[in-house]
């Protein structure tokens, strides 16, 4: 297992912003598709708990399980990685959360899938990702800016929506709004 904080900066950006954007960082060739299959009790306590549980398929054969909870400033990340097969039968039939993560003993079972479409760049110290994401028959577009200090961070991000002439479009998390279309 690995243990990481992830600390983020993002905004919900229009299609025209993200095209744009792409033809900027000249990152139109590199954009790679992620699916994240989100989980959790039949009564959504994990989500009431602001947790994600995520399984993200990138190919056939990568899967990784991923458990997030969030902070003041980023978010704790524990993830494991896993066979093929063994995802493919946890996206089926659901697991105990205690196979994997100790704090934590729940069993999950699949709710609802989103497909990223995403590309990254080094940016400013940081890295920067531009998201279009499917779900539920929606599709949306965010810019995330990802970096080890969240002070400087945001100073970074906020000169970045002004040199790009972004507004800021307060987002939910991906796995919050594709629960929405769920419910």
């Amino acid at each position: 297992m690995t243990k990481n904080i992830e600390i983020e900066f993002k905004t919900g950006i229009t299609s025209e912003k993200y095209q744009e954007l792409l033809k900027t960082f000249r990152l139109e060739n590199n954009i790679f598709k992620q699916v994240n299959h989100y989980f959790d009790t039949d009564d959504y306590q994990l989500n009431q708990q602001k947790i994600v549980l995520r399984i993200r398929q990138k190919g056939d054969n990568r899967y990784k399980v991923t458990l997030k909870s969030q902070s003041e400033h980023g978010a704790f990340e524990s993830h494991v990685l896993l066979q093929p097969e063994q995802a493919r039968d946890m996206i089926a039939h659901g697991f105990h959360t205690k196979d994997f993560f100790e704090d934590l003993d729940y069993f999950v079972t699949f709710k609802v899938s989103l497909d990223n479409y995403r590309v990254s760049t080094p940016y400013e110290g940081g890295t920067l990702f531009l998201d279009r994401c499917e779900y539920c028959n929606v599709t949306d577009y965010e810019v995330e800016y990802e970096v080890d200090n969240y002070h400087e961070g945001q100073k970074l991000f906020e000169k970045f929506l002004i040199d790009f002439q972004i507004d800021f479009m307060q987002t939910r998390r991906k796995s919050e709004r594709a629960f929405m279309c769920r419910r």
